[in-house]
């Protein structure tokens, strides 16, 4: 399944939703999927983020491979649905990240890395928007990493039974690829990572973890047109500078799964 989240046009209330093709199959029956607008795909209490999962990434940055898995916060806050803007923060230099994004399907803690397929109900994408000026003198991250619109996020769950990796994670900036990468390139695989976060704290329904992003990245400026997909999907934002998210812009191309 291709699970979706949006705004009817005469409801204006979230609902969720089944994506075929170019319409959505809802509660209440069939919807265009250009009578609607495509929010972010989950709603998590958490986002639990991946540092340095491929070694050309750590390596691009300077930074040497870690032997454990490298855990970091994005807040619920940060999240933002297809077609809004990424508000850049005010700094010299602001990065893309694309990542393959796991959802959680039910509450569990302690998962062995055996069973950790059992705990997933799908994939989708996520761009970590990384203030790179933040990090380098504030060391847990938060300012660099959990700033407003900073987690991009759907625009669909692919539910686990319909993929299966490795899977490509690719990044265009203006049209120009940018990052290409494949999650067999990771050091610590799904089961690990699973089973790592989840030794220290319970996940819930619609938690996210962010996998880590391959080599390439790279600045956002104003303006900037930024496209993404790891599950097949393509997810559109526009970064702008210091100004408040629009909820569409036309210059995004159109969803295709």
């Amino acid at each position: 399944m291709h699970l979706v989240r949006f705004l009817a046009r005469e409801t204006e209330e979230p609902e969720n939703g089944e994506l075929h093709g170019e319409m959505i199959l809802s509660p209440r029956g069939e919807i265009p999927l250009s009578q609607v607008r495509l929010l972010a795909p989950c709603l998590p209490t958490k986002i639990i983020c991946v540092g340095r999962n491929y070694a050309a990434h750590a390596q691009e940055l300077g930074n040497e491979v870690p032997t454990r898995p490298l855990l970091f916060f994005k807040p619920p806050s940060a999240v933002i649905g297809p077609e809004e803007e990424i508000v850049l923060p005010q700094s010299s230099l602001v990065h893309h990240e694309a990542e393959l994004a796991v959802v959680i399907g039910k509450r569990c803690r302690n998962v062995p890395a055996a069973e950790a397929v059992d705990v997933i109900l799908g994939y989708t994408c996520l761009n970590d928007i990384s203030d790179r000026e933040a990090q380098k003198w504030e060391k847990n991250w938060v300012r660099a990493k959990g700033f407003d619109t900073s987690a991009p996020l759907g625009p669909v769950i692919v539910t686990k039974d319909e993929i299966e990796g490795p899977f490509h994670v690719m990044l265009r900036v203006n049209g120009k690829t940018r990052q290409d990468g494949s999650t067999r390139d990771f050091i610590f695989p799904i089961p690990v990572l699973i089973e790592e976060i989840s030794s220290v704290m319970t996940l819930e329904p619609g938690d996210v973890i962010a996998t880590g992003t391959p080599s390439g990245v790279g600045p956002l400026a104003s303006g900037d047109i930024v496209r993404w997909r790891s599950t097949g999907s393509v997810f559109c934002a526009i970064a702008c500078a210091d100004r408040p998210a629009s909820t569409h812009n036309e210059e995004c191309a159109p969803l295709r799964v």
